[in-house]
């Protein structure tokens, strides 16, 4: 089987997964796994930490980013083609609907200074033992995160840590993975 036959199945059985959970646990779960991140000295040091604005079958961030974002200069990704641009999260009053899954995007300058990056926390639809991720796979993240030398942490509910996942020489590695 090859790679991306490989990854189509375990993206099929984490979807059949994340369908068998509703928004309420995952929401609550996502809590426990947020508190982790909270502990992490890396998290603590940051002042400049890039976030992602969760779809509903992943980590639940929203509560999350509006948070920190009092805190530390809070960066998201936005859809822009086949690329991730960055922009500074400045509010709920100022998000709107991106043009890549419906999720909610900051509007406003672009955040370019990515070497100012102390920290990004990544979703992903599986993570292994070996701080391997595994995307959609549409490469946004990987060919983003090519791109900086900062820590990278993985954020994923406990189903999505596999003992392994198919990768190539696309495939970013994580600093760390955090769950439940």
């Amino acid at each position: 089987m090859s790679i991306d036959e490989q990854k189509k199945e375990i993206r099929e059985k984490i979807k059949q997964l994340k369908n068998g959970i509703s928004l309420e646990e995952k929401k609550s779960r996502s809590y426990n796994i947020l508190s982790n991140l909270e502990k992490e000295d890396s998290f603590l040091k940051a002042k400049t930490v890039m976030l992602y604005w969760s779809m509903d079958d992943e980590v639940f961030t929203h509560d999350f980013v509006v948070k920190w974002a009092s805190h530390k200069k809070v960066i998201l990704p936005c859809v822009n083609g086949n690329l991730l641009d960055l922009r500074i999260f400045k509010g709920l009053e100022n998000l709107i609907e991106g043009e890549g899954f419906g999720i909610l995007e900051p509007s406003g300058d672009l955040f370019t200074d990515i070497g100012d990056l102390d920290l990004i926390i990544v979703p992903g639809v599986a993570f292994d033992k070996n701080n391997n991720r595994m995307g959609r796979g549409k490469a946004y993240y990987d060919k983003l995160l090519r791109l900086t030398t900062c820590k990278k942490i993985g954020l994923c509910f406990d189903f999505q840590l596999l003992d392994s996942v198919p990768i190539n020489e696309y495939d970013v590695k994580m600093n760390s993975i955090i769950t439940e």
